[in-house]
């Protein structure tokens, strides 16, 4: 939504102008302030940019005037009412062939994964259906900036970050909270979208011990998930050799998804290697 410009609503097939709803921009920016507030924030034009969660699960971001340049830019990501499972998506033909043993068995090894994909590709929904099929006995405590891991199982931590307040003091970063879980007994480490130094946490905990982990990071492609771990390593001062090693011996499995035509669906199975320059590359198929 955009205050005086117009509404839309993507129901699975892409965005569609919605003409039935139309707000003016004061309109469009009182209920934003009103969403943000339900979530516990503030958004003014001291902190124009705002992501939050309401108690349901319902995601708000919003961006005010005048980085929004047409008007006050609201989006509201509604969850779906329960979390499918691997079976579910195989009957909506998210996988191909022995794709989902593929991950099943990922699952079974305590294999430790990571979900790549590009926005809006089914990354979070794909990921809460794996973690579901995690023994009953595992603890899972997942780690976002906005809590949206709905996993089916009976014991999951939720931890989600905190943005500083106005004076900026009380911020917790996803780094911090990495660390925090280590101290919980995890047996199964999770951040839901890994995008800057708490790589360097996330790599180190799933090399010492902590399997059956997962993390979830934003690439085009299969072939483009090293160059993304390559950046966000030298956000937290890795080298890229030391990345590469690191990763190799963390990651088992790297399941890459894609959206075309509003369809999701698992595209690449594959796994990481150094290559022969000692750089990280993406090979396809599982690790034997």
């Amino acid at each position: 939504m955009t205050g005086g410009v117009g509404v839309w609503v993507d129901r699975g097939g892409g965005a569609e102008a919605e003409t039935a709803v139309h707000l003016s921009e004061a309109s469009a920016r009182q209920v934003a302030v009103r969403l943000v507030s339900l979530g516990g924030r503030h958004v003014d034009e001291t902190s124009p940019c705002v992501d939050v969660r309401l108690g349901d699960g319902v995601r708000v971001h919003v961006v005010l005037p005048p980085l929004a340049v047409a008007g006050t830019a609201l989006s509201i990501r509604v969850p779906r009412a329960e979390s499918p499972s691997l079976l579910d998506l195989e009957r909506r033909g998210f996988f191909d062939g022995g794709d989902l043993d593929s991950v099943t068995r990922c699952v079974t090894r305590r294999a430790n994964v990571l979900v790549s994909g590009s926005g809006g590709a089914g990354k979070t929904t794909f990921l809460a259906a794996l973690l579901s099929e995690a023994p009953a006995s595992d603890r899972i405590v997942t780690i976002e900036d906005v809590a949206e891991l709905r996993p089916r199982h009976p014991h999951v931590v939720a931890l989600e970050t905190r943005q500083p307040n106005l004076e900026g003091a009380g911020g917790v970063d996803l780094s911090r909270l990495v660390r925090e879980a280590l101290r919980m007994r995890p047996d199964r480490l999770v951040v839901g979208e890994v995008r800057g130094r708490e790589i360097r946490d996330l790599l180190a905990a799933l090399n010492t011990g902590h399997d059956g982990g997962a993390g979830t990071v934003h690439a085009n492609g299969l072939d483009d998930v090293p160059a993304r771990l390559e950046a966000l390593g030298a956000l937290a001062g890795l080298s890229v050799d030391a990345l590469a090693r690191q990763a190799v011996s963390a990651i088992d499995a790297v399941f890459h998804l894609e959206r075309r035509g509003g369809h999701r669906r698992l595209a690449d199975i594959g796994h990481l290697a150094v290559g022969p320059d000692g750089r990280l590359c993406a090979r396809t198929g599982l690790r034997d």
